[in-house]
């Protein structure tokens, strides 16, 4: 199942064009309890535009100056993905806790791998 993200909770996607309710990107859900597999996102690249979301959702934009910094020096307009693979792995075989499909999962009992 893929969910729809709104903008108004994204200030960092780039919005749809067509929709401007809406951004480029989206979350794979998975069926049952498991929640998100996977988010995708096409990342705004105006800072303009990025202030303007942060001011809309009522955040200062002077505490985000070091991410406009990465706009400003050497970003270019990108998106991508992630994947959760320990995520996937307990979908897949049905498990009941993640830290399960986690090779070194940390515990109250181990913090450290």
């Amino acid at each position: 199942m893929l969910l729809i993200i709104l903008r108004k909770l994204k200030p960092f996607i780039k919005e749809e064009l067509k929709n401007p309710k809406v951004v480029l990107g989206f979350d794979m859900i998975a069926p049952e309890h498991y929640g998100e597999l996977m988010g995708a996102s096409q990342r705004e690249e105006s800072i303009e535009k990025l202030k303007q979301n942060l001011k809309e959702q009522g955040e200062d934009s002077k505490k985000y100056e070091f991410y406009f910094d990465t706009r400003r020096y050497g970003s270019v307009p990108h998106g991508g993905y992630g994947a959760g693979v320990e995520r996937v792995i307990s979908w897949i075989c049905g498990l009941d806790n993640i830290k399960d499909a986690i090779a070194f999962p940390r515990t109250m009992d181990r913090y450290q791998p």
